[in-house]
């Protein structure tokens, strides 16, 4: 069963930066693509960073381009531990919102409906 495990996130203040990192493991296929969604209440929930094949393709929304950075260690093949990475700096308080991991096997997709996996999700809060 495939686990994402996220951690970071918290509160910073307006143009103020924060990391984001999400270990997955136990997947015994190959995850293709690797995501960040976000959240924010009464919000659909949005792509925000997505990274494919480990670097091979990478796409960000058009409010966090420039921004955000996504990376990934370790996209290994099969029973391999994967993480990705969000940074963000310049942060504003649009960006506040509950930030989302996730991962599917096959190309990275706009719709969240069509990632299996899923971490926990962790709060950004930015303020004045």
């Amino acid at each position: 069963q495939v686990q994402l495990v996220e951690s970071g996130g918290g509160s910073v203040e307006i143009g103020g930066s924060l990391s984001l990192s999400c270990t997955a493991s136990g997947f015994t296929g190959r995850l293709n693509c690797m995501a960040w969604f976000r959240q924010a209440p009464g919000k659909k929930r949005e792509r925000v960073a997505a990274i494919y094949d480990g670097g091979f393709w990478i796409d960000y929304g058009h409010s966090v381009k420039g921004r955000f950075n996504i990376s990934q260690d370790n996209a290994g093949g099969a029973n391999a531990r994967s993480t990705v990475y969000l940074q963000m700096i310049s942060l504003e308080p649009e960006d506040t919102a509950m930030y989302y991991c996730a991962a599917k096997t096959g190309g990275c997709k706009l719709d969240p409906g069509t990632y299996d996996n899923w971490g926990q999700g962790t709060q950004v809060t930015v303020s004045s």
